[in-house]
């Protein structure tokens, strides 16, 4: 059986002024390892929402969909208007991604979506978003566990998350209260038709969803790529989503 090939949209750097740095796409390389080390073959997918012929060229020859974490979905795709505490955003990356995911229905192709990828599939199905958890829900505990200089690890288990135990995803994780990190500052309000949640965290945020519609499409607020070498229920979400798209 081959290596099943999983895309993976980029995201884009801005050129430097001056012309020392070019406009770039990037790509965490964590994503990219922890596809490759349970057996996939990695497809860096450049932003080219102008050119439709050359991505659908790129989608026919993939097996499987990634949504990775990344800069803010534009408000505008979800029919909001700016608020202040939105970040940046990537409007190239939006509409590949939604490219991406429009492909993976029509087709069947599985989705494993993390951080920012359970954002722009909710907001793909007809969903809104917070645009910053703090501001926007008082009771909201405390979500962005960004990486600083004092505390620089991206698996720092920041809260504990209640699985759905008849869901796939509990199914995969095993157990029903699960540690995990975090790293958002964004989350699903207004939740797409099409998409069930299965899992929490402690102040109701939604953690987790899957599709009603799909054989596989599970989507995470948090980076399991960061937990697999610690937690086996984490690299299960990875094997489990290579076994579908092979």
């Amino acid at each position: 059986m081959g290596r099943p090939v999983i895309g993976i949209a980029t995201q884009t750097l801005p050129g430097k002024p001056g012309g020392d740095l070019p406009t770039c796409w990037i790509m965490g390389q964590r994503y990219v390892e922890s596809l490759r080390s349970v057996g996939a073959l990695p497809w860096l997918i450049p932003l080219l929402p102008d050119d439709p012929d050359t991505m659908r060229g790129i989608f026919d020859k993939l097996d499987g969909i990634f949504l990775t974490g990344g800069v803010d979905v534009d408000p505008s795709r979800y029919g909001e208007n700016r608020h202040p505490k939105c970040g940046a955003t990537d409007p190239d990356r939006d509409a590949i991604e939604l490219m991406l995911l429009e492909h993976a229905q029509a087709t069947g192709k599985p989705v494993l979506a993390v951080c920012r990828g359970i954002q722009i599939l909710n907001v793909a199905g007809g969903g809104t978003l917070y645009q910053d958890v703090t501001a926007m829900v008082p009771a909201a505990m405390k979500h962005d566990y960004f990486p600083t200089s004092a505390q620089p690890s991206r698996s720092y288990l920041a809260h504990e998350i209640t699985v759905v135990p008849d869901s796939l995803l509990g199914s995969l994780l095993g157990e029903s209260i699960v540690p995990v990190n975090s790293m958002h500052h964004q989350a699903i309000k207004d939740l797409a038709p099409g998409l069930k949640p299965t899992a929490y965290a402690p102040d109701g945020i939604i953690e987790a969803v899957e599709s009603t519609v799909s054989n596989f499409c599970i989507a995470v607020q948090w980076h399991p790529e960061e937990l697999t070498d610690t937690q086996p229920g984490m690299k299960r979400l990875f094997t489990s989503f290579i076994a579908a798209a092979a």
